[in-house]
């Protein structure tokens, strides 16, 4: 297996790793989050994060379809989207965490 390939495959545990995560974390939400006008917000923060899930989600799978000679070595390299990946994650906890005070 070449160094690129070997690369790629990590980048893709990566970010499954990660889309597993922020599924629990959207399970937990869910199961917290009320319907009451105190959760307007909540509710709110949760749809437009479950909106950006669903994106990197997408974007998920087109990585995992394309050809690991295609990747470049910078772009493996680069945060890029497991950045945000991670932000998204970061803001989900708070929420859950602020679900859970409630």
């Amino acid at each position: 297996m070449t160094d690129i390939t070997e690369m790629v495959e990590q980048h893709i545990l990566a970010y499954e790793s990660r889309q597993k995560h922020m599924d629990e974390l959207l399970a937990r939400a869910r199961a917290q989050v009320g319907e009451g006008p105190e959760h307007a917000e909540a509710r709110a923060d949760l749809d437009r994060i479950t909106r950006e899930h669903s994106r990197l989600s997408d974007e998920l799978v087109a990585l995992k379809r394309r050809d690991p000679s295609d990747w470049r070595e910078e772009e493996i390299e680069q945060a890029g989207p497991m950045g945000i990946w991670d932000a998204l994650a970061g803001e989900l906890e708070t929420l859950v965490e602020k679900l859970s005070k409630h």
